[in-house]
């Protein structure tokens, strides 16, 4: 019986190679899409789920500052993890990591690297966590100060097939590291990362090497640069235990009133904020819901066409019924037709996104593995299929096992008004996910153009960075020689990356401030042309001259300002850590962070000879020469570093570089649901257009023309994809005013945004249906009618 049941549906699709080539092509593209999408998803979800202890595991964080600076700090003090191991029952272990890359270079016998993924860390992370070490003694990983811990991979680039244990690394041609532990590189799926691990006791040493008041990392609650990891013994009470650690925290330091401890599951850590608010968790159901808004429109086109062509085939299920065919026999029977469809579309499918994971990992920054031994991708893959074969099978089979016998060979059924309905409604339905799409797509380049040409408040162009390293004692040396090089317009220097400079403090005094108020401002270190340099606008006062004065003024942006509620700031006293001083000037804000953020309190100080970033202008075409001469300063004070250079305008696009991403898979997802959409609309306009082979015939011959027929063909399409456009454009507005929230300075949604969505989509309906009504326009009547 099955046998038989497999012949028939492949000669029925043998026979209508047409349908058969659009629903395959339909279901093939939304399967392919639809697995790669929910493959991605999957692989988001999966994030720092892979360790036993996970579930009890959780990062601690900080809510600090008061007012309109209050704010989630996702470093803690150093010392919080350990007293709280010996205070607070219930924490069974705490792990440290501090992503402080005080080593550079890195030398082993004629093998030179800069590296930048190294971190000091407690023994505890490798025992605590599933990183644990193939070499070394998983107990003691850091018998001393001298050792370090390393990946497979590093270990390989240093050491090559060499027993790495034991080996000795230079750091900085200062101090020498013994390796004593490998570890496996981290899970590409990991939010803890890295490629060299010093112990914590080290960065403890180097830290308070001339402390003279007494300060270690059990009393330091000034320095917040610690990813802090607790693992905690089930069924907690996190609300009590953040109240024992603020208690903790208020013991040291009293004058922290505005603190608190927030914790965040390890398992969420990689999509949510530790406030219970979103982060990356809102992409991953936008795209889940992409996944299956294409998926869906796929099973549409096969519903359709399948319910559309029934009148075609009554008599086909007629006969059949008669000669003793049961309902329940020809149900099945158009199963197995769409599932033989099915395993076309996915055997094409997979083939596609196999060709495709590649790319699609490009497109996303992901390193997604089709690993077909992996149960969890076989689970997505098949849950995938059967979902979009059950709901694209069902109603179909329903509808053609149907059908009365006698009726159909005498061929007086006709179409259900219900069904015509019902197919209006997915066509509806279809276009307006495509029409969602599109409205997306449009407003997500709108809002990456409104970021790419709003003002920021400084000028980044032809502008070149690199770091100082050892250049720090030679600046006023390195300023003039660079000013003398063609090419080279002004030079300029800070410890801040001015594209998105993260660092703040609270530890800041004003006339004015109120008790128990605590201000969270970015203190940026500059030399004295900085501001002239960036062509930023002072709105009061004067900037710095480079007077020994000005080591005691203050330079403030205008929402430092308007937090501290200063009239007439210039001339006031301000101070910053144990710096005090006064306000010289008011500069007008400028963004130093992601414009999905606010403009934060920032306070210019001026400290010559200790700065992190050389700032190069360059008049444009001479770029090459400016990159040239840099190189050659480079070379002079850090000789054994390689030369490394960044250009702001590129710096400041990847800062938006998720938002890039997302764009161009709007843009992808668009193009694809669009294009399945336009296979349902062709294959339905075929279908009508064969129905209506006598009509058209006849009003040819009674004198219709070409245009005419072509529009008679056309309006109810198009009428539906107008009707599809109205109805998506309150949910795309939704959508996508919900997704613009998530930026402090958004471009408008306006209605010129929709007239475009809706034309691009009108234009494609006319497009996908234009050839099979022009065909059918202008074919020979008299053949038509003889046909018939």
């Amino acid at each position: 019986m099955l046998r038989n049941y497999i012949k028939t549906a492949w000669r029925n699709l043998v026979k209508n190679k047409f349908y058969s080539l659009v629903n395959i092509f339909g279901l093939t593209a939304g399967l392919a899409v639809g697995i790669l999408i929910l493959l991605w998803v999957q692989y988001e979800l999966s994030f720092d789920g892979f360790h036993k202890q996970s579930k009890n595991i959780y990062r601690l964080e900080n809510m600090v500052g008061t007012g309109p600076s209050r704010q989630i700090w996702t470093v803690t003090a150093g010392p919080i993890g350990p007293l709280s191991k010996k205070q607070i029952p219930g924490v069974e272990a705490f792990a440290r990591i501090s992503y402080n890359p005080f080593y550079g270079l890195f030398r082993y016998q004629d093998k030179v690297f800069n590296e930048q993924r190294n971190a000091f860390a407690d023994a505890t992370l490798f025992s605590m966590f599933d990183f644990n070490l193939i070499k070394g003694n998983k107990a003691n990983p850091f018998p001393d100060n001298n050792s370090i811990v390393i990946t497979e991979s590093t270990a390989t680039k240093y050491f090559g097939k060499d027993e790495p244990v034991g080996k000795v690394i230079s750091a900085d041609n200062k101090i020498n590291f013994t390796v004593t532990g490998v570890i496996h590189d981290f899970p590409k799926n990991s939010s803890i990362d890295g490629d060299m691990f010093f112990p914590i006791s080290l960065l403890e040493k180097i830290r308070y090497a001339d402390n003279k008041e007494g300060k270690n990392l059990e009393n330091d609650f000034v320095q917040f640069d610690f990813d802090t990891y607790l693992l905690l013994k089930p069924g907690m009470q996190l609300s009590q235990l953040a109240d024992k650690m603020r208690t903790i925290h208020l013991s040291v330091k009293s004058d922290d009133t505005d603190i608190q401890y927030l914790f965040l599951p390890l398992e969420k850590m990689h999509l949510y904020k530790a406030d219970g608010s979103n982060g990356g968790i809102e992409t991953v159901r936008m795209f889940t819901i992409i996944a299956l808004l294409i998926l869906v429109i796929a099973c549409i086109n096969y519903v359709n066409l399948s319910t559309a062509r029934s009148m075609l085939r009554a008599k086909e299920v007629s006969l059949r019924k008669i000669v003793g065919a049961a309902r329940l026999q020809l149900f099945f029977q158009f199963i197995i037709e769409t599932a033989l469809l099915f395993v076309l579309a996915t055997g094409l499918a997979l083939m596609l996104v196999y060709t495709l994971v590649p790319v699609f990992n490009q497109v996303t920054g992901r390193e997604l593995v089709l690993n077909i031994y992996d149960v969890r991708i076989w689970k997505v893959i098949v849950c995938t299929i059967l979902g979009t074969l059950i709901v694209s099978s069902i109603y179909p089979a329903l509808l053609l096992s149907s059908f009365e016998p006698l009726k159909a060979i005498k061929g007086k059924i006709s179409a259900r008004v219900s069904n015509v309905v019902f197919r209006k409604v997915l066509v509806v339905v279809q276009f307006g996910f495509s029409m969602i799409l599109i409205t997306g797509t449009l407003i997500i380049g709108k809002q990456l153009s409104y970021i790419h040409s709003k003002e920021l408040g400084y000028d980044k162009d032809h502008v070149l960075s690199m770091s100082m390293i050892d250049m720090s004692k030679h600046i006023d040396a390195v300023k003039a020689d660079l000013l003398t090089q063609p090419g080279i317009s002004n030079v300029t220097w800070a410890d801040a990356n001015i594209i998105f400079y993260g660092g703040q403090t609270g530890s800041n005094s004003w006339d004015g401030k109120q008790n128990g108020e605590t201000l969270m401002i970015s203190p940026i270190k500059t030399d004295k042309d900085f501001m002239s340099f960036f062509k930023m606008q002072l709105k009061e006062g004067s900037g710095f001259t480079g007077a020994v004065a000005d080591s005691t003024h203050f330079i403030l942006n205008e929402t430092a300002v308007q937090a501290m509620r200063l009239k007439d700031p210039i001339g006031k006293r301000f101070k910053l850590w144990e710096t005090e001083g006064t306000i010289i000037g008011v500069v007008k804000d400028f963004h130093f962070t992601s414009m999905r953020q606010k403009i934060k309190p920032a306070v210019f100080y001026y400290k010559p000879a200790s700065y992190g970033q050389i700032y190069v202008k360059t008049t444009g075409k001479d770029a090459p020469k400016a990159i040239a001469a840099a190189e050659k300063e480079w070379k002079k004070y850090n000789a054994d570093f390689p030369f490394t250079y960044a250009f702001l305008d590129d710096s400041f696009n990847r800062l938006y570089q998720s938002e890039q991403r997302t764009s161009l898979l709007f843009d992808i997802f668009a193009a694809i649901a669009v294009f399945i959409s336009c296979l349902g609309l062709l294959g339905l306009a075929a279908y009508t257009a064969q129905v209506r082979t006598r009509e058209i015939g006849i009003r040819k011959v009674l004198g219709a023309s070409v245009s005419g027929i072509i529009s008679m063909l056309a309006s109810d399409f198009i009428r539906l994809v107008v009707i599809a456009i109205l109805v998506a454009i309150p949910v795309a507005w939704y959508v996508m005013n919900k997704w613009l929230q998530d930026f402090a300075y958004k471009t408008n949604i306006g209605w010129l945004v929709f007239l475009a969505a809706g034309s691009i989509a009108v234009v494609i309906g006319i497009l996908s249906i234009s050839v099979q009504a022009v065909r059918s326009a202008i074919a020979n009547p008299v053949k038509t009618l003889r046909s018939e």
